[in-house]
């Protein structure tokens, strides 16, 4: 690489100190025994140096020695000879008043004729890496206070579900006792949609194994002979947001819990229950189906279930279809992709 192309040598030597000496980027220009012959005006305020006190100085004596490191030494050394180059190369530059993050790079120059010189240039990145060990600290405490969080609302629906569960007991009404197995069943069907997202990774939550978790939660909670009756999930490879991920789990609930109350009023031999998920680029589509006894008469009220599933449904966007299966039902959530109607 040619430094400079003017001549005479004296005057290029002249103006090649000096372009050092004004730069805005902190340069040493050091000859091939590692003396400073030139610092920019940047170098010296940069780590409180005169210029009268680098100039001459060979680079391990400058300041109190800190930049008397062996590391560097050698790198330089081998930048001169050829066989190596620096080349945005961290250092950590121990001073009195305080390390010092450093960005070095170097250049091997053909400068007057036959003489070797090596353009040192250093970037201060302390306030870039302290920055971001602020951020990192400050991640992890959130991660921390977020697992201090979840592992509270566990217990908390742990505690809500035990209480349920033991007013059912108590009662004497078929109905009251009725409705508090409900609540009971929604708060487990809760507590392990929160036990699924606590374990996710942040970032797009994975749909197979989710559903699947909570399927096999619903059943261990819900049916007492999985060889009567049993719940199929057949989910495809499909990732959603958390958030998108907490309402799909809650509309599976909901209509999963609606089949084992309602589609097999009888003992059954062969009692299914399937859940399913698919997405393309146009949209996603949720089912849930039964082989039951089918769609319930159409003067009948809808019950909280249902209207949890709507509600739901409407603040995903998408649109709830119940058909007859025969034998049994199938509840249909599907999310068309909205296309954009303006122009490109």
């Amino acid at each position: 690489m040619e430094f400079f192309t003017a001549s005479p040598p004296d005057s290029t030597h002249s103006l090649g100190l000096a372009i050092v000496r004004s730069s805005s980027t902190p340069l040493l220009l050091l000859d091939d025994q590692l003396v400073v012959l030139a610092a920019s005006d940047t170098f010296c305020m940069a780590f409180g140096l005169r210029t009268d006190a680098v100039v001459g100085m060979e680079i391990a004596t400058l300041g109190g020695g800190e930049w008397d490191i062996l590391q560097l030494r050698s790198l330089l050394i081998a930048t001169l000879s050829g066989n190596a180059a620096i080349d945005a190369y961290e250092l950590l530059l121990h001073r009195r008043s305080g390390d010092l993050n450093l960005i070095l790079n170097a250049t091997l120059l053909n400068y007057s004729g036959s003489e070797t010189r090596l353009l040192l240039s250093v970037t201060d990145v302390t306030a870039i890496r302290l920055a971001e060990r602020q951020k990192d600290d400050l991640v992890r405490e959130k991660m921390v206070l977020l697992q201090e969080l979840q592992h509270r609302v566990a217990n908390s629906l742990q505690i809500i579900a035990s209480v349920l569960m033991q007013s059912a007991r108590r009662v004497q009404s078929d109905e009251a006792r009725t409705h508090l197995n409900n609540a009971h069943h929604r708060v487990m069907s809760i507590a392990t949609l929160q036990r699924q997202l606590a374990t996710t990774s942040v970032g797009d939550v994975a749909l197979r194994p989710y559903f699947t978790d909570l399927c096999n939660s619903i059943g261990a909670s819900m049916i007492a002979d999985p060889r009567r009756l049993a719940i199929t999930p057949t989910i495809d490879e499909s990732t959603t947001t958390a958030d998108v991920s907490v309402s799909l789990g809650l509309i599976v609930t909901e209509l999963v819990i609606n089949a084992l109350k309602h589609a097999f009023p009888r003992k059954v031999h062969k009692g299914l229950i399937t859940v399913g998920y698919a997405s393309n680029g146009e949209g996603w589509q949720l089912t849930v189906g039964d082989n039951g006894v089918g769609m319930p008469a159409k003067d009948a009220e809808p019950g909280l279930g249902t209207g949890i599933v709507e509600a739901l449904s409407k603040q995903l966007g998408a649109r709830v279809t119940i058909s007859n299966a025969r034998p049994g039902t199938l509840v249909s959530i599907v999310h068309r992709a909205q296309r954009s109607t303006g122009d490109d």
